[in-house]
């Protein structure tokens, strides 16, 4: 008996044993997209838990279950996402389809968290690698955003080699605080200052003359990030999706994520570029003849004799004609196994200017790598070394005469400026200085290298079914020298003592910047079996700001010397900057089967900036996305198959500016005494950072199953405590004083739309359309109107009043009276990008329409000074129709006090980018190359090719004072904007 069940036992076990060890097991398979080809980094999850894996480099992948059935969920970025029901251990092969909206792809939510766009709350615009360079390698970074998203208008100051750029998103976020978007790079804060060369303003005298600013357009440090390196980019626009990153997030973030490893076999990539840039317009000569040369200066004999020599110059082609080289070369390796994977790329840039002696270089070297140390525990690494050489010209505004643009408004065609077979150059005779000469032995160069580490550890704390706990901790580094080095010869013109000069200057500017930032965050991730998920995210962070400029200004050069210790006299001036930032976060987000997706958090912030540094500042944010679609009454053969309805609210703040919490005292020699003199702007200790509070609403739309997407977004954000200055009383010993004495008010309309026009095997036909504009309002000031950011009301300047637009412009009119003249911000902005591909062929544009938006434009008022006004003898702005332009624009302009006829329309319709590629045919590759080179791909391309603009100079986009709060707009002689012409060769291993 007992060994007849013992048997039945034994039968029963024989029977059970496949279901036991089945129950547990490994589900292998592999991941292509439509094509058949592999996609590497594809993320394989099991619904509902937090274990998952990747695939390989070859689309290969596995993953261990606890128990069957399970529901496998595979997602890719730009790729629809596909769940699988699977009830054993066995091989799953999947195929992801190409998601035209990109839905499924992550946005960053929090410091520490992602969500899907699709449950997204905000509109986060994102611009990818192809994006971003895949048309077309762009100068900068930051120049390379523009007309790429709603809400920004991103527009060059300067068209100088090394960049010179302005990023304002939504609207004028600060007067006299920071105006430019925070950039995080791979977690770390990295700096995007501009600094100034010394030496510049000692000659030009640019402060002098009704601003305070010294106007010399240095380059933007963002311009030192290799854009080939970038994988994808995030743009926070406002407060309502920014509240995270506290006082620093009101002028909006640019999260960039550098590119990563992917494990397998090790991929390398060389790409090349050749090309040229060329002035996009230039103004031309006046129409002279010898009477008019005799008329206006009394030189009609010089002018024949010019003529008869052939010795009649253009000099404005002279000095901008010159076509610049460019060359791009990229090298990246990437790949890796189970456990560690790395990046490295390479990159050397090289581009001339359209000016002689003027043009950027820039070397850079990038190494990423991931560790996982077991299933828990992740390291990444991410370090970037950068070594530029930026040589700028000498150019924009001038009070001497002596920047090559405003000597270029004085020269004429028979002025004859050449040197001799000796190189000694002449006087010019109708300006201070000779252009010629000072574009061939002056030295404005800026050097810069600078190493950014940025480091994560991921440690999963515990993992369950239904909940997880991680904890993450970054540090990131961002430290960089930068020389600026600034040459005026003893022999230029106006460097000579019988010319009034001071016998030649040589200045060095020496900076030496540091960030660090610090931070640590708990995430817990909680499921319900109903598909309630809970995300909570806390953490605290700490940044430190360090910079040290020295400034060191020679002149009365010995002999040939430039070293600054050879010379009569030394001028000093010595920055510091010190601020240390401490904050902490914490954010739920409550998400029902991807229906009602909420998310509250709250961020609060202290600073040694603040008067008070133990005083913390609360920047709170609400959001809430409702997926109509997901609801269960929702037809998925609809016509409209997605439909989102959304709306965040957020806050975030401005530090105050350097210099308006203390009295900033000034140094002084009297009578070879030293002391301290009172500067006339007080300090006030009760300033605030300056608040910003945005509301957005949105509606999100799907149709044909996603083939056309439609984003609508409304947004009104205020800006309180805004920062002002004001006159205080005589008796106080000064004339003005920092206050938080106002209010902005910005409103805007955002529209986005996507379509898959053609989708077929062969042919595919991808658009975007974006449409967006933003109307400003000073609605409170606590101070009377004041002007700011001009040259007054006799040239033009902007005024802050209340009850109007930030950014308007007022200037007196013929009858003397102070009108408004225009303003600064466009009516809209719109931008159409295409993306067409038929089989091995890609064609890809970008048109970039700014409608309205007004510049003052100087540039024209000096050249009218000079007789040199390419139009100055046609009559088309006399309403009387009598009067010469050039005459009237001096003698109803400038010398009537009226600043109507600098003001002028800046609106433009640019083709930004243009790129055709042909890649290879795999096929010929592997009869070529025998397995040795897996991809060819060549190509032509070019930036700003087309230019269509009625604005009377090189160009409307273009800023006299930089990326300032205001002031954009103004031109003074700028170094122009260039056009670009590229070939390209790419090639994989």
């Amino acid at each position: 008996m007992k060994q007849t069940l013992l048997r039945k036992l034994y039968f029963l076990a024989f029977l059970t044993l496949p279901i036991t060890v089945f129950a547990q097991g490994t589900i292998t398979g592999n991941i292509t997209d439509a094509t058949d080809l592999p996609l590497p980094g594809a993320s394989i999850v099991v619904k509902g838990t937090t274990n998952g894996t990747t695939s390989d480099f070859d689309g290969n992948y596995g993953i261990s279950v606890d128990g069957f059935p399970v529901t496998l969920v595979f997602s890719s970025l730009g790729y629809a996402s596909r769940e699988a029901k699977v009830t054993s251990a066995s091989s799953l092969n999947m195929v992801l389809e190409e998601s035209a909206m990109g839905l499924e792809e992550v946005v960053v939510s929090g410091l520490a968290t992602t969500v899907k766009r699709k449950n997204l709350a905000n509109a986060v615009a994102t611009v990818s690698a192809a994006e971003l360079a895949g048309v077309t390698p762009p100068k900068t970074l930051d120049g390379a955003l523009a007309g790429k998203f709603t809400g920004a208008v991103v527009s060059a100051n300067s068209g100088a080699p090394g960049g010179g750029m302005s990023i304002k998103f939504r609207g004028i976020t600060s007067i006299n605080g920071n105006s430019q978007p925070l950039y995080i790079v791979d977690g770390v804060y990295v700096d995007n200052s501009s600094i100034a060369s010394g030496g510049l303003n000692d000659v030009s005298g640019a402060a002098t003359g009704g601003s305070s600013s010294n106007q010399d357009n240095a380059t933007n440090r963002i311009a030192d990030l290799n854009p080939d390196d970038i994988a994808n980019i995030e743009i926070l626009k406002g407060a309502s999706a920014a509240a995270i990153y506290g006082s620093r997030g009101a002028a909006g973030v640019v999260i960039i994520t550098t590119k990563k490893g992917k494990s397998g076999k090790t991929k390398v990539s060389l790409s090349q570029g050749f090309g040229f840039n060329k002035v996009i317009r230039l103004q031309g000569q006046r129409d002279w003849s010898e009477a008019l040369a005799e008329e206006q200066y009394g030189e009609g004999a010089l002018y024949a004799a010019a003529a008869s020599a052939g010795k009649l110059r253009d000099y404005e082609k002279e000095i901008f004609g010159e076509e610049g080289l460019i060359s791009n070369t990229n090298v990246s390796v990437s790949g890796g196994g189970d456990k560690t994977t790395f990046y490295a790329g390479i990159s050397n840039n090289d581009e001339d200017g359209v000016v002689k002696n003027t043009g950027y270089k820039k070397s850079s070297f990038r190494l990423n790598m991931e560790h996982k140390f077991n299933e828990n525990i992740k390291l990444g690494l991410n370090t970037n070394y950068i070594s530029s050489s930026a040589d700028r010209g000498f150019f924009n505004n001038d009070n001497t005469g002596t920047t090559i643009g405003v000597a270029l408004t004085n020269t004429r065609p028979w002025d004859f400026l050449e040197p001799d077979e000796n190189g000694n150059y002449p006087d010019h005779p109708n300006n201070s200085s000779n252009p010629l000469q000072t574009r061939d032995l002056f030295t404005n160069n800026e050097r810069v290298n600078r190493f950014i580490l940025g480091g994560n550890l991921d440690v999963n704390i515990y993992r369950k079914d239904n909940s997880s706990l991680k904890f993450i901790a970054r540090v990131g580094v961002d430290t960089y020298n930068m020389e600026a080095k600034v040459i005026f010869p003893k022999e230029l013109q106006f460097q000579r003592p019988d010319q009034g000069g001071v016998n030649g200057v040589s200045g060095i500017t020496n900076t030496n910047n540091k960030n660090a930032n610090y931070s640590g965050f708990l995430v817990h991730n909680y499921f319900t079996d109903n598909d309630l998920s809970f995300n909570t995210q806390a953490g605290v962070t700490n940044e430190q700001f360090s910079r040290n400029t020295v400034s060191v200004v020679a002149t009365d050069l010995i002999a040939s010397e430039t070293n600054l210790d050879q010379s009569a006299n030394q001028k000093v001036n010595h920055t510091i900057l010190e601020q240390e930032d401490f904050g902490f976060f914490v954010q739920e987000t409550i998400n029902y089967q991807d229906k009602f997706i909420g998310a509250i958090g709250v961020r609060g912030d202290k600073s040694t900036n603040n008067s008070d540094i133990n005083e913390l500042f609360f920047y709170p944010k609400a959001s809430l996305a409702i997926n109509l679609n997901s609801f269960d009454f929702w037809s998925e053969d609809a016509l409209v198959n997605r439909l989102k309805l959304r709306a965040a609210y957020g806050e975030a703040g401005t530090f105050a500016r350097f210099g308006s919490l203390y009295t900033v005292y000034e140094s002084t020699l009297i009578d070879g005494n030293v002391g301290i003199i009172v500067p006339p702007t007080q300090g006030n200790l009760d300033i605030l950072p300056e608040r910003q509070k945005e509301l957005e609403l949105g509606i999100d739309l799907g149709m044909f199953k996603n083939r056309l997407g439609l984003e609508l977004t409304y947004y009104k954000k205020n800006v309180d405590d805004l920062l002002l200055l004001a006159n205080t009383e005589p008796s106080s010993g000064f004339s003005t004083k920092w206050e938080n004495a106002g209010e902005l008010e910005n409103n805007g309309i955002e529209v986005a739309l996507n379509a898959a026009i053609i989708d077929k095997e062969d042919f595919t036909w991808d658009a975007t359309l974006n449409w967006w504009t933003n109307v400003s309002e000073m609605v409170r000031m606590d101070v009377p109107a004041y002007d700011t950011g001009g040259f007054g009301t006799g040239l033009g300047t902007f005024r802050i009043e209340e009850g109007e637009s930030v950014t308007q412009i007022v200037g007196t009119n013929l009858d003397g009276d102070v009108v408004q003249l225009g303003d600064a911000a466009p009516d809209f902005q719109t931008s159409l990008t295409n993306s067409l591909k038929y089989k091995n062929f890609a064609l890809s544009f970008l048109w970039h329409w700014k409608k309205g938006g007004d510049n003052i434009n100087l540039s024209k008022l000096l050249s009218d000074f000079g007789g040199t006004s390419a139009d100055y003898d046609e009559i088309s702005i006399d309403p009387n129709g009598t009067i010469p332009n050039g005459v009237y624009r001096v003698d109803n302009g400038i010398f009537a006090g009226n600043a109507t006829p600098f003001v002028e329309d800046a609106s433009y319709l640019r083709l930004r980018e243009l790129g055709f590629y042909y890649t290879v045919p795999e096929k010929n590759i592997q009869q070529w190359f025998k397995g040795v080179v897996s991809g060819v791909k060549v190509g032509l391309s070019g930036n700003n090719l087309i230019n269509i603009f009625d604005y009377n100079s090189y160009d409307p986009e273009v800023s006299n004072f930089g990326g300032t709060g205001l002031s954009s707009g103004v031109e003074v002689t700028p170094f122009p904007s260039s056009k670009r012409y590229m070939m390209h060769i790419s090639v994989q291993f």
